[in-house]
């Protein structure tokens, strides 16, 4: 059986909003990520182990408030003191997190389908973000990631790139119809390419 992704049926391919007379390399990039395994990490309060012992795909775990660890396939986010959001296209993430993380020290949680991904990218991608969400966009730099709101639904919102300036946002899956359009009807001024 094939898994139904959250945005499967309203995900919209295509050109939108004001595009006329713009390359299209200029306009948004909005698509749904999909295949990713989305794990939470947290360490146990009884847990001595040093954090710096641990590597899960030759990442180190972020100690520091909103930063990000990543390579081709993984991206480690800093979440909360002791917790981490971990996404991956890697299928063996979760065994390899089993090899790094023991059981008696940390609570690994597969919350892959509780959630729905939207990439978006572009010059205008900060914009967009502007119009939904309070945080400082200016100076939000790669590798650094925030957990906020957009339009009033929780959002987990991750810097991949600045050129063009390209973020993950990860969302519950309940809300992600809801989000998808939010996101979509704020990128309609500059333009958008669904992908």
């Amino acid at each position: 059986m094939t898994a139904i992704t959250p945005l499967e049926f309203i995900h919209k391919k295509g050109i939108f909003g004001d595009h006329h007379k713009k390359n299209e390399s200029d306009l948004l990039r909005v698509k749904e990520v999909k295949n990713l395994t989305i794990i939470q990490l947290v360490q146990y309060k009884k847990s001595k182990i040093n954090l710096k012992e641990i590597k899960i795909e030759s990442l180190e775990v972020p100690e520091k408030n909103s930063i990000v660890n990543s390579n081709k396939e993984t991206r480690i986010l800093w979440s909360a003191p002791r917790t981490w959001l971990i996404y991956s296209s890697n299928e063996n993430i979760i065994e390899a997190l089993k090899k790094s993380c023991k059981e008696t020290d940390f609570a690994i949680t597969d919350i892959s389908h509780s959630r729905a991904a939207i990439q978006i990218q572009g010059f205008h991608a900060k914009e967009l973000l502007k119009k939904g969400s309070p945080i400082n966009f200016n100076d939000f730099e790669v590798n650094r990631c925030v957990g906020t709101v957009f339009h009033g639904i929780t959002v987990v919102i991750d810097s991949i790139s600045n050129d063009p300036d390209t973020f993950n946002l990860l969302v519950l899956r309940s809300f992600g119809e809801s989000f998808y359009h939010h996101i979509t009807d704020a990128a309609l001024e500059f333009g958008y390419v669904g992908i």
